[in-house]
Order: structure tokens, then C-alpha cells, then sequence
């Protein structure tokens, strides 16, 4: 299996490699403050596409890339090396104890898959999410919709958890045939008590391990943001160091 991977991963090196040098000349550098709230400045090295294939979405994310709208980025910033993008395989993931907990603790939440929406449901509780963890000027539910979570270069559909028939966390996806993109998850913190980013999660592992998907993108791990530290947890996780997938275990 070992082998399988890295010649997995060697092949979309040399492939984005090449489509890299025929679309280099798209991308620009746009520098603003860290929007995880480290003291640097945040470099987006990023450009703005048309529909993708699958295969060309696949590259992108094995180098390292993540999607904003109908934009794709990587982080170029000259202080700062925090953001690592951070993957696990699901075929090969085992939950630890915590994690059992979690699902037990969660045996309550219905949990369906349909296409990506902008409905007052949605809305309301990303704004609830949004104002309670990230509350800064102009930041706003429809925002993130219309400019980050929906867009017409991939596919992408929404998982819905709600107990009692109430909706208490939204995940955002982009599918392909081999691959999924966890591209934000929302939540209610009234319910925080459930670990709801963990059981988040361990939905996306089964899912992909219904559907034969090999690789599951979770955008950045950053040590120091407990938000994002999170996703070490799950073991064993893949980081991308100098441009090679390395595995790790807690």
C-alpha cells in the first residue's frame, strides 16, 4: 500500500508540475492580515478559474491548494509557515476512544447529504456560528455563501446534522470520483458540548469509505490555532512538507 501511495503522489507531482508551468502566469499574490489571527501578514498566492475537471481539481489539492469561491490558493507568506495542508486516507483511518465517545455521544443527530444551498436555515445558523467564533466587521453568513462556499469550477454538495429535526451543523464539500475537500464546516455552539467538528469528521472518513474515495482534504492543520489542531487527532493523518505527503501518527 505504501508504495501505492507515493507512486500515487509522485505521479501528481509531475502532472501539476506541468500544468503548473502552463498556468503560472494566472496567479497573483494578494497580501492581507491572517485571518487566523497570527501576528503576519497572509500571502494568497491564488487565481480565478473556470469549471475544472476532476482530475485537474484532484492535482491541485494533492499540491496543496485550497478553493475560495471560484478561486484556487496556496499560502506564500514571507514570515510565516503556520498552514500546512493536512489530508487522511480513509481506508486506512482508525478511530481512537475519544472518538467512539464522540459517536455515541452523537447517536441522536440525523445526518443527510443533498445538494449545496443557500436557504434562512442555513443562513441562520452560519450567522449564529460566524457571530459567536468570528465576529469582525463585514463578516456575515451571505458573505461567506456568495463569495466562499458556492461556485461553478467543481461540484460541491452540503451534510446536515439536526436533532430533533433541528439543524445544528452544515459541512461544506467538493467531490470528485477520488477524492473529497472539506471546505468549511458551521455549527451551533449552543451545542458544543458535542465535539460536532470531530463528528464532522469521522461522517466524511465513512462516507468516503462508502464511495471508494482514497483521499480527504481538510484544508490546514496549524499548531497553534486550536481550531485547526484539531485534525492531528485523527491518526493516521498526512501533512505536505516541502511538497511531499508525509505520514503521521499520534
Amino acid at each position: 500500500m505504501k508504495g501505492m501511495e507515493i507512486s500515487y503522489d509522485e505521479v501528481c507531482r509531475a502532472e501539476f508540475d506541468l500544468l503548473q508551468s502552463r498556468i503560472e502566469h494566472l496567479f497573483i499574490d494578494i497580501d492581507i492580515g491572517c485571518p487566523y489571527g497570527l501576528p503576519a501578514v497572509a500571502t494568497f498566492h491564488q487565481a480565478t478559474f473556470a469549471p475544472l475537471s476532476d482530475r485537474a481539481m484532484e492535482l491541485f489539492l494533492a499540491a496543496g491548494f485550497r478553493r475560495n469561491g471560484n478561486s484556487l490558493y496556496t499560502m506564500r507568506c514571507r514570515e510565516c509557515s503556520a498552514c500546512i495542508p493536512i489530508r487522511i486516507h480513509p481506508e486506512a483511518f482508525q478511530p481512537n476512544r475519544n472518538q467512539k465517545r464522540v459517536i455515541k455521544k452523537n447517536k441522536d443527530v440525523e445526518v443527510t447529504l443533498s445538494a449545496l444551498s443557500v436557504d434562512k436555515e442555513n443562513i441562520d445558523l452560519c450567522e449564529k456560528f460566524l457571530q459567536a467564533r468570528y465576529s469582525k466587521e463585514n463578516n456575515c453568513a451571505r458573505g461567506y455563501y456568495r463569495d466562499f462556499f458556492l461556485n461553478s469550477i467543481v461540484s460541491s454538495i452540503q451534510l446536515q446534522f439536526r436533532v430533533d429535526g433541528c439543524l445544528v451543523g452544515t459541512s461544506i464539500l467538493d467531490v470528485g470520483a477520488n477524492w473529497m475537500n472539506g471546505v468549511y464546516f458551521y455549527f451551533d455552539p449552543d451545542e458544543s458540548k458535542r465535539s460536532l467538528g470531530i463528528f464532522n469528521i469521522l461522517q466524511l472518513v465513512h462516507i468516503c469509505q462508502e464511495w471508494g474515495i482514497d483521499y480527504l482534504y481538510l484544508g490546514y492543520f496549524i499548531r497553534n490555532i486550536s481550531a485547526m489542531s484539531y485534525k492531528e487527532r485523527f491518526s493516521p493523518h498526512y501533512l505536505l512538507l516541502n511538497k511531499k505527503w508525509k505520514q503521521k501518527k499520534r
